[in-house]
C-alpha cells in the first residue's frame, strides 16, 4: 500500500524548501492543481499524478510503500535527514546545528517511546 499522507508530507518539504506555491508545482510536474488539492484532502494520486510527482521531487515510491500496516523501517533515516539540512546552503551553520540537535532529540525520544510498547 501507498502512504499518500506521508508523500504529501514530503512534497510539502519540497515546496517550503524550494519557497514555491502549489500552483507552481502543479506546473512544473504538469498535474493539475485539483490533484494536489485531494492530495491534500487525503486522496491517493493516479499512477501519471504520482510518477509526474515523484520525478519533480526526486523522490523513490519505494520510500512511501506501506507492509503489513508498517512502514518499512530505515536504518539510516536520521543520518538522511541531518545529511539534508547540512546540505542546505540557505541556512547558516548554526542554524544546521540547531535543527540538528532538534531532530536527533526528538527522534531519540519517540524512537524510545516506540520501543517501550
Amino acid at each position: 500500500m501507498f502512504d499518500a499522507e506521508g508523500f504529501f508530507a514530503v512534497l510539502d518539504g519540497h515546496r517550503i524548501q524550494r519557497d514555491v506555491t502549489w500552483r507552481q508545482i502543479a506546473k512544473e510536474s504538469g498535474v493539475s492543481p485539483s490533484t494536489l488539492t485531494r492530495m491534500a484532502q487525503g486522496k491517493r494520486p493516479d499512477v501519471d499524478s504520482l510518477v509526474s510527482l515523484l520525478a519533480w521531487s526526486g523522490e523513490s515510491a519505494d520510500s512511501f510503500m506501506v507492509v503489513d500496516g508498517e512502514k518499512p523501517v530505515t536504518t539510516d533515516a536520521l543520518a538522511n535527514v541531518t545529511a539534508q539540512f547540512r546540505k542546505d546552503p540557505r541556512l547558516p551553520p548554526e542554524a544546521k546545528a540547531a535543527i540538528e540537535a532538534t531532530v536527533k532529540a526528538l527522534y531519540e525520544q519517540f524512537a524510545k517511546t516506540r520501543k517501550a510498547k
